[in-house]
């Protein structure tokens, strides 16, 4: 079984609790390990670090649980490195939700302006926390579960050389989710994701690749469609999936939809980010609760994200560590897995994970009639990682530009300035 030391970089987040729990739950996979929490907020770290051991406790797991809010301290002697912060927090969620909507464009934490503004704010911590890395534990992983994944991925990759996998359970969830709507059972469902990190689509094989209960599933969806559905937002995503012939990220219908997400989201009365908000005071009373008590026990509506999170994370580590050879989605450099993107674009596809690493599978191409827009995706992927790296407010305002969501110069300055002038404590001088 491994042994090693992880740290956790964004320890004492709403998440955390959730992710311990979810090593705990393989702790057999890593009993002797030690989880080493780091995080900004000493009281919250402390918080969690007390609940995380009391629960490792209650289940007789053999995982030592630390905390520290020095970095390279919990980065030390590191095999692995798990990342999930949010520079700004939710407070600056909602402005990267809220100033889009205000100019007429969709607001959201990966995609559009307000992604734009999250890989900004990402990349200014990643990019120390792998300097710091490269000092202390350069033969360490990164295992990146901060958004947007895949743009935080390729600046790491095209400027570090610490090993980077960015990780995402969007290509395991999103074709049991559009089975459910329909009725079907998601358990029956068989579809390789891939493409970009919430552009990725089932593979591109003459029936879509995705299969139900054995048989092609696509046919079954077309007569879904032909049937009638009555809600919405499924009828669109089953529609988006016939026609293209292949089962598409939920993420999608910010571009296929746009019109109407964008007035859907301007009729809300609250943003997401306002939403978790309102939910972050009892999630910490809970976590001070079951901090205080003989047996915790997290409850799924109590806790961020529900009882287990970031568990492809640790489910990858384990197939790392423990040398499984076992194969899942991940984000890394392409290098020929996908012929549709270049070899040093970070995709999103399945990969053989053991002892030696991430390796992609190669040998996949993405569906004809998308290949454009995931092709503008990657491009605009490509200039947001340099702009965010080591970029100039030009450059930058370059890559907003060049996003789907976007596309307009006039829009672009407007919204950099903007959205600049709010997250201002967050980013880099050389990107005022």
């Amino acid at each position: 079984m491994a042994s090693v030391k992880i740290a956790y970089i964004g320890g004492g987040s709403t998440r955390a609790p959730g992710t311990v729990a979810s090593f705990i739950r393989q702790a057999q996979n890593f009993a002797g390990c030690e989880i080493a929490l780091h995080d900004l907020n000493p009281e919250r770290l402390e918080l969690v670090r007390r609940l995380s051991v009391k629960m490792a406790e209650a289940e007789g797991a053999e995982i030592k649980i630390t905390a520290t809010t020095d970095r390279k301290a919990a980065l030390s002697d590191c095999a692995g490195v798990l990342s999930s912060y949010r520079p700004g927090g939710f407070e600056a969620r909602y402005q990267d939700e809220r100033i889009p909507l205000k100019h007429g464009l969709i607001g959201q934490e990966t995609q559009g302006a307000g992604g734009f503004f999250m890989a900004l704010r990402a990349i200014a911590v990643a990019r120390e926390l792998v300097q710091d890395m490269e000092q202390v534990c350069p033969d360490a992983t990164l295992f990146n579960y901060t958004n947007p994944v895949n743009i935080v991925a390729q600046a790491v990759s095209d400027h570090s050389p610490i090993r980077v996998v960015s990780l995402c359970e969007g290509p395991i969830v999103f074709p049991g989710e559009i089975a459910e709507l329909v009725g079907f059972d998601p358990a029956k469902v068989r579809a390789v994701m891939l493409g970009l990190n919430h552009a990725c689509w089932s593979a591109h094989t003459p029936d879509g690749g995705a299969e139900y209960d054995g048989q092609p599933m696509l046919p079954l969806l077309a007569q879904k469609l032909e049937e009638g559905i009555a809600d919405d937002w499924t009828r669109r995503w089953v529609e988006l999936a016939v026609t293209m012939n292949s089962l598409p990220a939920s993420y999608m219908k910010y571009y296929y939809f746009e019109d109407e997400m964008r007035r859907a989201l301007q009729a809300k009365p609250t943003t997401r980010a306002q939403d978790i908000l309102a939910d972050v005071p009892s999630y910490w009373q809970h976590y001070h609760e079951q901090a205080s008590a003989t047996r915790p026990t997290l409850e799924p509506t109590l806790s961020r994200g529900g009882i287990f999170e970031l568990e492809v994370a640790v489910d990858v580590m384990d197939a790392v560590f423990n040398d499984k050879n076992e194969v899942w989605p991940t984000n890394v450099v392409n290098g020929g897995a996908i012929h549709d993107f270049p070899d040093e674009r970070v995709v999103e596809v399945p990969c053989m994970v053991n002892l030696q690493g991430v390796q992609p599978i190669a040998g996949y191409r993405v569906p004809p009639p998308v290949r454009g827009l995931l092709g503008a995706l990657g491009e605009y992927q490509q200039l947001a990682a340099d702009a965010a790296w080591d970029g100039t407010r030009q450059q930058a305002i370059q890559a907003l530009t060049s996003n789907p969501l976007v596309r307009t110069l006039p829009l672009a300055q407007a919204l950099y300035d903007e959205l600049a002038q709010a997250h201002r404590a967050h980013l880099p001088e050389r990107l005022w």
